[in-house]
């Protein structure tokens, strides 16, 4: 196969995680006779230092001819100014609505060697295995009008939390269709009790529901679930939530693999290219001394194979070799080892070679 990658390295460890997948990628072209084609480009902080703006035309348009996106992180200290007109976060909410990315899929399976590296009690691990599709062209982060403004001498600021029911029927179905190929139940998290639009939400799902009789459905309110996915994790299956809820919870659920650096992310629509990344930020902290922890990165790419460039074989041989490199001890300190970011690379590209 030949396909062309968008590598978006973006800000903080962003470059230093994309290398890592890059590369891990380019070993598995190598071993099955695949063609991948890289191409870099500029979003997020440095965009806006090097163009004025979080993602440019030629990024995008670039993005849009591409088999897939592979992104790093954006933000950091530097633009974090509350009241700039230009954020890095810009070109991300853009990237996603331009290539109509409208479900973020979000696994969570504690790899069992780890489960130390949790501070949750081992035994409320057990038997953790999750997806959270997350709604996300919609919502909060994307609703009209926005903005601020002076009312009788104070200042207000206005966000829109707005949905339409083809926008929650897409993304739920799609939850049910990954549902069938795992454990046959979906959670559909919202906070009905209060919100119109999650009373949409969930009159939409139910009707959903009743579509699809083979898959268990359960509503539960987002506190509720915020609770659950500490206390019981391994009662849920596939959660479908909205963009804000989604965006939280997943954060809360990185707790479970005891490191954001180990948590993976698909992006996808109907058609074109899907878009995937770590779930954690630019990290600006670490950024620069090789110490980031790759895992989430790579397995991000293992997602890539599978979704954008329909390769299950080359997925699964790269979730193996990073549950090897890990069981070989090859970890970064964030899980309780001592290597850094190229050191951990290596070790899943040796596992790769010599699966």
């Amino acid at each position: 196969m030949q396909a062309t990658i968008a590598v978006l390295p973006g800000d903080g460890v962003g470059p230093e995680v994309t290398d890592a997948a890059v590369r891990v990628l380019a070993s598995i072209a190598s071993m099955y006779g695949h063609q991948f084609t890289f191409s870099r480009h500029l979003i997020g902080g440095c965009s806006i230092d090097a163009f004025g703006t979080a993602l440019t035309e030629e990024t995008l348009t670039a993005c849009k001819a591409s088999s897939a996106v592979l992104l790093g992180a954006v933000g950091g200290p530097k633009w974090d100014d509350p009241v700039a007109k230009v954020r890095p976060e810009q070109g991300l909410l853009s990237i996603r609505k331009e290539l109509g990315l409208f479900a973020n899929l979000r696994p969570v399976k504690p790899h069992p060697l780890l489960v130390d590296a949790s501070p949750l009690k081992p035994e409320w691990l057990k038997n953790v295995d999750l997806m959270v599709v997350r709604e996300l062209t919609g919502g909060l982060y994307f609703g009209k009008p926005r903005g601020r403004d002076r009312v009788e001498g104070h200042e207000r600021a206005v966000d829109t939390l707005e949905y339409f029911d083809f926008e929650i029927r897409r993304v739920t179905e799609l939850a049910f269709r990954l549902a069938r190929q795992r454990r046959k139940k979906v959670t559909s998290v919202d906070k009905a009790n209060v919100l119109e639009t999650s009373r949409l939400w969930r009159q939409t799902a139910t009707a959903i529901g009743a579509e699809c009789p083979d898959v268990t459905l359960e509503h539960m309110l987002v506190d509720t679930a915020s609770m659950r996915l500490i206390t019981s994790p391994g009662a849920f299956d596939v959660l479908v939530t909205e963009n804000m809820f989604g965006d939280i919870l997943t954060d809360e659920a990185s707790v479970l693999a005891g490191s954001m650096g180990m948590l993976p992310s698909a992006s996808l629509g109907n058609s074109g290219p899907g878009l995937y990344e770590p779930i954690h930020g630019s990290a600006p902290d670490i950024a620069g001394i090789g110490k980031a922890n790759p895992i989430g990165t790579i397995l991000s790419a293992a997602m890539l194979l599978r979704y954008s460039l329909r390769l299950d074989r080359e997925a699964a041989a790269l979730e193996r070799a990073v549950d090897r490199a890990i069981a070989e001890g090859f970890r970064t300190v964030d899980i309780g080892g001592t290597l850094g970011t190229r050191e951990v690379t290596d070790g899943v590209i040796h596992c790769i070679s010599n699966s």
